[in-house]
């Protein structure tokens, strides 16, 4: 599973913000780093002097006891759209998995059983409580016998919770169910992943068990279908209905069993003579491959990579409505939510897209061939879904763009250290959910990329394949991980795996550097000044040292930090350029130095990282401003797109630079250089802002890129920039509403009210928030008529919990400006109503807070206020 949509990673927000004017941009999160106290280490509390009720052993969540052997599934579906309800024949195969049994437990939640029989129709009692059905059966059966249950049963999923990652529970989805809304296509789809696929079929649903599937699937004629497996055949009924077959001759778990159902375009082909598949929604058939980029290539590279081909019969991929998590891995059929779906302009150097397509590709080895035994290991999953991120952006794009990735991931990871720090293999979770979080997603993926540091590309890689080999199809724990790469290496390794996977926490590191020139000696302290109470007081780093000498040669020495504060020394006829500790940045930990002026320049320009360039700039930037513009001027031609951008959005006014913005905004290779490039023309108003603007408006393939020359045209000649705004309204791009909507705003357009209105269905995830958040600031322009329209719209939307979760969130969000507006004396000069406003505001901002149910969505709406 892909969580991007609820992590909100801190530095990739700051990383994104170089777009904006001046914006500066920072390797690690700014760390206020305080020296720890004395450490005192005292003997423990005598046991004899405990009392009785000290004695509690710490929570432990197993992994789930099997008492049978789930071998097949089959499923018979059909579904009644009006009542939400899925009409459902189960045919289970399994055995007892050792002991003898005289019963069968099954998880299936909120069902209504017409009957469980034998297959040779013996009728079995069984006991229900809602939640498990428990089938008595006829005799005692040993583990060398096979029972076949028939179950027929009508399941009617309900929202009962979910997590930070997963909003719902509920299993099974149905999406405006009943077509009366013509904006949202009619759909059914699932999401298993904890333990949901329950709701919609009786299963042992655990991630220990798996086994083979077929299903059966009746829709409308109208309807297309996809499922795991290989599509078998057809068969069309006499009441209009189709039935869809599949089947899995493969065994995987019961939370990645997959249903789609909708009006979908699907687009084909084959790779290494398997399907390949691409479902949409029949306007975005066009872009299916831009949407799902470079698909069979990464089958090819991840196959390649690990030694292990890509194991299963197909590779399919969907996007639906409403979705309530990023992306799911279901073997063979990934879905996806909708804010993936979008044109190939929209996606030029967006990188999401594929980045969380080999994320899921990726789980197709690590997660779906080889499964987590209990949600506690769910790093198994997931940290190897995230390293794919890396590994694909660094075969396709370069190290720079990879370890760019690793930066925002990195403080993802610390941001929710900073909430939640607990181990990446966590026996002690409060519920299953709270395992999807910067952990086991960004830490684990960081773990990893550590260990194929050490170990070496081949050692790392190679065990990989060892791990997959000699565990596929079964479920795993973090030991079985940690013996193949020992079995490869021949390494001891518990030191590693105790350390990252087993402890909490990470080091924070102080380093100091002096040159003693006398003694012709460099002296490097390393301070592991980490909370000790928290987490283990010294990490074991193996790591090494850049010294850099004026004369352009680099002297690099291994070292081994196994000290709280450890010191090393090496002989040097002359001080060093600049001393750089980690120089491949491949430690996971916080870091702080001082350095002068002189050694942040020789950093940025001899640093072998794209973090180092990057720290090298900001210290200068922050610590030495009069210092960094002969830096930044030559980091205008830096390789890596994102620090072109930081320099565009920092350099000083210089002789030329006009020229080189104008180039930069028309050839620039990335298209976020060529937006900072037209948006610091605007800053500076240079004479031919006009002429560029309209070049890129012209000629541009991105419409982030579009809009921002769009804007830039507004800035240069308002009569013209309003013209070409007018002439774009048409457009369905996100990127291209949002800046016809601020011209719209800047220039007082109220009656351009509609525009808003009518566009804000065409955004499918966050970028709806500033959309309705430049709607409420131009409805607050108008007139009390204007004003009350604008809240009464808002308000609806927020209510209606059939309407998207971002578009409910945007409208509350556009009304708490609205409140905030009326606080502002222009605004009550121009409204003497202005409290009465306020109160219709705070009205609807209450009715909406009475609404929700999304649990989610209630805990953001507390920062609101309340009536």
């Amino acid at each position: 599973m892909n969580n991007r949509i609820w992590i909100v990673l801190g530095m990739a927000s700051f990383l994104m913000s170089c777009n904006a004017k001046k914006a500066i941009v920072s390797a690690e999160p700014e760390t206020e780093f305080e020296q720890l106290d004395t450490l005192v280490i005292s003997a423990p509390t005598p046991v004899e002097i405990m009392e009785e009720e000290d004695f509690v052993l710490p929570t432990y969540n197993p992994s789930a006891t099997r008492t049978i052997d789930l071998l097949d599934t089959d499923l018979q579906l059909s579904f009644n759209w009006e009542k939400e309800q899925v009409n459902g024949v189960a045919t289970l195969t399994f055995k007892p998995l050792f002991y003898p049994i005289e019963e069968a437990t099954l998880d299936a939640k909120g069902f209504t059983f017409n009957s469980i029989k034998k297959a040779d129709g013996t009728a079995l009692e069984y006991d229900y409580d809602g939640q498990q059905v428990v089938v008595d059966l006829d005799r005692e059966y040993s583990r060398t016998e096979e029972i076949k249950l028939v179950i027929d049963y009508v399941a009617s999923p309900s929202e009962s919770g979910g997590s930070s990652a997963i909003t719902s529970d509920k299993g099974l989805f149905f999406i405006n169910s009943d077509g009366s809304d013509p904006e949202t296509p009619m759909q059914i789809w699932t999401q298993g992943e904890t333990e949901h696929n329950s709701r919609w079929f009786p299963t042992v649903d655990k991630p220990n068990e798996r086994c083979t599937q077929s299903m059966a699937v009746t829709v409308q004629n109208r309807f297309k279908t996809l499922s795991n497996g290989v599509f078998l055949k057809s068969e069309e009924n006499s009441d209009g209905t189709r039935t869809d077959y599949y089947r899995m001759d493969l065994p995987h778990a019961p939370y990645l069993f997959m249903l789609a159902v909708g009006e979908f375009s699907v687009t084909r082909e084959t790779w290494e003579g398997i399907p390949v598949e691409y479902f949409v929604e029949p306007k975005f058939a066009a872009y299916a491959k831009d949407i799902f980029p470079h698909t069979p290539e990464m089958l090819t590279f991840f196959s390649e990579l690990i030694g292990y081909k890509y194991p299963w019969p197909k590779f399919s991929q969907v996007i639906v409505r409403e979705y309530v998590s990023g992306a799911m891995e279901n073997t063979t059929g990934v879905i996806y939510g909708d804010f993936m779906q979008l044109t190939d302009r929209d996606l030029v150097d967006v990188l999401i897209n594929e980045k969380i397509v080999a994320h899921e590709m990726f789980h197709h080895w690590f997660g779906d061939l080889v499964t987590c035994e209990s949600w506690a290991n769910l790093t198994l999953n997931e940290g190897f879904a995230n390293y794919s991120e890396y590994l694909w952006l660094e075969h396709k794009y370069g190290r720079d763009e990879a370890d760019y990735h690793r930066m925002s991931e990195k403080d993802g990871y610390l941001q929710d250290a900073m909430r939640n720090m607990h181990p990446l293999i966590h026996f002690g979770y409060r519920d299953k959910e709270d395992m999807f979080d910067g952990h086991s997603y960004n830490k684990g993926g960081l773990v990893l990329h550590m260990l194929r540091d050490y170990l070496g590309d081949e050692a790392f890689f190679a065990g990989l394949q060892r791990y997959l080999s000699d565990n596929q199809y079964s479920a795993v724990e973090v030991d079985e991980l940690r013996m193949a790469f020992e079995d490869v290496s021949g390494q001891d390794l518990n030191w590693f795996f105790d350390q990252w996977y087993l402890e909490q926490g990470h080091p924070v590191v102080e380093i100091e550097t002096v040159y003693n020139e006398s003694d012709q000696e460099l002296v490097v302290q390393i301070s592991q000044i980490q909370d000790a109470a928290r987490m283990p007081a010294i990490f074991q780093l193996p790591t090494s040292i850049d010294i850099h000498l004026a004369d352009g040669t680099v002297r690099n020495e291994t070292i081994w930090i196994d000290e709280r504060v450890e010191t090393v020394a090496f002989s040097m006829t002359e001080a060093p350029a600049v001393v750089i500790l980690d120089p491949k940045k491949v430690l996971l930990m916080e870091y702080s130095e001082t350095k002068f002026a002189n050694e942040l320049k020789a950093q940025y320009k001899k640093g072998k990282s794209l973090e180092d360039r990057y720290g090298g700039i900001v210290g200068l930037l922050s610590e030495y401003p009069e210092d960094a513009q002969d830096v930044l001027q030559k980091a205008i031609k830096d390789p890596f797109w994102d620090i072109r951008s930081v320099a565009v959005n920092n350099v000083e006014p210089f002789e030329g630079l006009a020229s080189i913005l104008s180039e930069l905004a028309k050839n620039d290779p990335h298209s976020a250089v060529r937006s900072a490039a037209l948006e610091r023309m605007a800053d500076m108003e240079v004479p031919d802002l006009k002429d560029a603007a309209m070049y890129v408006i012209e000629n541009e393939k991105s419409y982030e890129v579009v809009g921002i020359g769009l804007q830039a045209l507004y800035f240069a000649d308002e009569e013209a920039g309003l013209a070409k705004a007018e002439s774009l309204e048409g457009v369905a791009s996100p990127d291209l509403l949002n800046a016809v909507g601020t011209i719209y705003t800047m220039s007082s357009k109220t009656d351009k009210l509609d525009f808003f209105e009518t566009n804000w269905m065409n955004m499918a995830s966050f970028e709806v928030i500033n959309f309705m958040d430049g709607y409420v600031a131009l409805a607050s322009q108008g007139d009390r008529t204007t004003i009350d329209r604008a809240v009464d719209k808002l308000g609806t939307i927020g209510v209606d919990q059939g309407d998207a979760g971002w578009r409910r969130l945007g409208a509350i969000n556009a009304l708490n400006s609205l409140h905030e507006y009326t606080a502002d004396p222009g605004f009550q000069a121009a409204n003497t109503d202005w409290e009465e406003i306020d109160g219709k505001v705070k009205e609807a901002i209450q009715a909406i807070k009475d609404a929700e149910t999304n649990s989610q969505l209630k805990a953001i709406y507390m920062q609101f206020p309340s009536n």
